[in-house]
């Protein structure tokens, strides 16, 4: 009945029903639903979101599916996926205007596979609470760290299916080379370093400050921030002296992520996903997500909640180029290497 009803007003040159755009995202992914709505509203849509796991785990349902595409636009994949993304052929190109306004040292593809949303910095946190009891020191090396009185107390998120673990992963091969990486890693899970298969795993099971067993977990540098952030009573004019976590940046462990918004080839709504693209850069929208999924707004200029004194921005230096040109031969051989290694 709504078919014909439809195919009765089309041919009275009256538009019908709404379109629908549908957003596929890694599973962190948070917008206010406000702004969600009146996108809906200024372009006559209906938004319809589908979470896709974590990145890695998005980016492989994309390419598996590229030729009957889930979304029109996917967000979340970052700058260790893009050239596997780009390789497998399953974005279009879109360069949004809003890109002005982000420092060139933060644009991710000169063609515009991925505009920049946010930025991040994948590091090691450790629970205050458990080494200031213990009386252990911190460690001061990734040497240190794949050492067993260290290792039996640090989770990470795997490189496999993991961005965070993918990110690490990079920054370690980058330090180390790939012969001396495999060897911090056979070293580290020796030595009792846990691996887990996504970033949620690992901070909200796994980790002490969680009811876990482990006081050092792979995570952002901004992660003590929403450690205070969603603590009871928070209050951004009485600001804790510190909070329960910190980073452990640790020489060759931190890597800059960059987090971008791209149109899936195979659209059918190509004009609506541009749009989207630069909405996720529009002002209101990098105003809103720092303390929804804790990472740094892209676009210059933007006011961050004071509970960003707690979170850092280290000066980390771009990974070699090599690191980055083909993220899945490293996987492959840390999952031969390490994973499967006896």
């Amino acid at each position: 009945m709504r078919k014909l009803l439809c195919s009765a007003l089309l041919t009275l040159g009256v538009a019908c029903a709404q379109s629908t755009l549908t957003v596929i995202t890694h599973d962190s992914f948070s917008v206010d639903k406000k702004l969600i709505a009146q996108f809906e509203a200024a372009n006559k849509t209906r938004v319809r979101f589908v979470k896709g796991g974590d990145a890695g785990e998005l980016l492989s349902r994309l390419i598996l599916t590229r030729r009957a595409p889930l979304a029109d636009v996917v967000y979340g994949l970052d700058n260790s996926l893009l050239a596997r993304a780009r390789s497998a052929g399953i974005l279009d190109a879109y360069k949004s205007p809003a890109l002005a306004r982000i420092p060139a040292r933060y644009h991710l593809d000169p063609a515009g596979l991925l505009n920049t949303v946010d930025y991040g910095y994948v590091a090691l946190n450790y629970d205050r609470a458990y080494f200031q009891k213990t009386g252990l020191a911190l460690p001061r090396t990734l040497d240190d760290l794949k050492k067993p009185e260290y290792a039996r107390l640090t989770v990470v998120s795997s490189p496999a299916t993991s961005s965070p673990g993918l990110a690490f992963l990079l920054a370690t091969v980058d330090h180390y080379g790939e012969n001396g990486a495999w060897a911090w890693w056979k070293a580290a899970r020796a030595g009792g370093l846990k691996v887990t298969r996504g970033w949620s795993d690992a901070y909200y099971k796994e980790f002490s400050r969680n009811g876990g067993r482990y006081p050092i977990v792979l995570s952002y540098a901004s992660s003590p921030a929403a450690e205070v952030f969603y603590a009871d009573g928070y209050d951004p004019r009485k600001l804790p002296a510190q909070a329960p976590t910190a980073n452990l940046l640790l020489p060759g462990s931190t890597f800059l992520q960059l987090e971008g918004v791209g149109i899936l080839k195979g659209t059918r709504q190509p004009a609506l996903a541009r749009k989207f693209v630069d909405f996720m850069l529009s002002a209101p929208v990098q105003a809103d997500f720092p303390t929804r999924m804790w990472v740094y707004p892209a676009v210059t200029g933007v006011k961050l909640d004071p509970v960003y004194r707690f979170a850092e921005q280290p000066d980390v230096p771009a990974p070699a180029a090599p690191v980055t040109a083909n993220p899945q031969r490293l996987v492959d051989a840390w999952i031969t290497q390490v994973l499967r290694a006896r």
